[in-house]
């Protein structure tokens, strides 16, 4: 959003001098080229649990190997400088925690601690159908098979990550249920709550995050229809609860472009968008990859 137009005003030397260092210019010898800006760091880093590490890895000519136990990381930047990202469980515990970085192949590899700080999240009470907290035998056993599925896809690793990563909201929308809220279901805790809840009526389009390939659609017991993104790097997007699915695997999505939308199905009170972020088979916080 630009600002209102305002008459402009002669600028003393002193006063541009101070106006230049106070938005980071540098003085160049004449017909030399200006540096280019340097962009926004998406995702922000909150190293707390079920938040994002940014750690340094210096500089190389070819990318470094980074991975947290034997789990590939997203590795970023340029031969000037890396970045590995590092999803933290939303089950970690504060303190200190390494990663493995091999700096070229061939290499030993080397360890880099950086530090978990704490944070407690707030709790939710909702009331769903009994038999969305109480499984029979039958939910049970389907519940048991789709887990052991979604865990191959949150595996997904490929090589290339995204060059951009800041992503824009799938739906417009109330945020009517935030990352890491502790879930009481009937009076019963359950896991926290691993995504971001928005409030939009049924039928509403939900818009790709970012440009990414579709890597699974299903209709889940919990989750409802729902559809896997692969942005690359480990780097996954789920939304679901989903009214339609308009988009098979394998097919490739730009940023913003419509897929599904959204519904009232699986384990819900009433319409609205589920949307989760995935990091090296972690979930954490999507409100780090948007403007808030």
């Amino acid at each position: 959003m630009f600002s209102q137009h305002r008459d402009l005003q002669p600028v003393s030397l002193s006063r541009r001098g101070t106006l230049l260092g106070a938005l980071g210019l540098i003085a160049l010898p004449a017909g030399a080229a200006a540096p280019a800006p340097q962009p926004d760091l998406w995702p922000r880093a909150l190293p707390v649990p079920g938040g994002i590490a940014r750690i340094p890895l210096g500089g190389a000519p070819a990318k470094p190997t980074a991975r947290y136990g034997d789990v590939p990381l997203l590795v970023s930047g340029d031969p000037v400088a890396w970045t590995a990202l590092v999803g933290i469980p939303l089950a970690a515990q504060p303190g200190v925690a390494t990663i493995l970085v091999w700096q070229a192949e061939g290499d030993a590899p080397r360890d880099i601690a950086y530090t978990i700080a704490p944070k407690r999240y707030s709790e939710q009470r909702l009331k769903v159908a009994p038999g969305k907290v109480d499984l029979s035998p039958e939910d049970q056993a389907r519940y048991e098979r789709e887990r052991v599925h979604l865990a191959a896809v949150m595996a997904t690793f490929t090589e290339a990550p995204p060059e951009l990563m800041h992503m824009r909201v799938p739906v417009p929308g109330r945020r009517s249920g935030s990352f890491g809220l502790r879930r009481v279901f009937n009076g019963q805790s359950r896991s926290p709550h691993s995504g971001m809840d928005i409030a939009a009526s049924a039928g509403t389009p939900v818009l790709a995050p970012l440009a990414g390939r579709v890597i699974d659609t299903g209709d889940y017991f919990f989750n409802g229809g729902t559809v896997w993104l692969d942005h690359g790097g480990g780097l996954l997007t789920m939304v679901c609860h989903l009214s339609s699915i308009d988009v098979k695997v394998g097919d490739v999505l730009k940023a913003g472009e419509r897929f599904c939308a959204v519904g009232a199905t699986g384990r819900v009170t009433g319409p609205h968008l589920h949307w989760s972020v995935t990091l090296n088979r972690v979930m954490v916080d999507p409100a780090l990859f948007i403007a808030e």
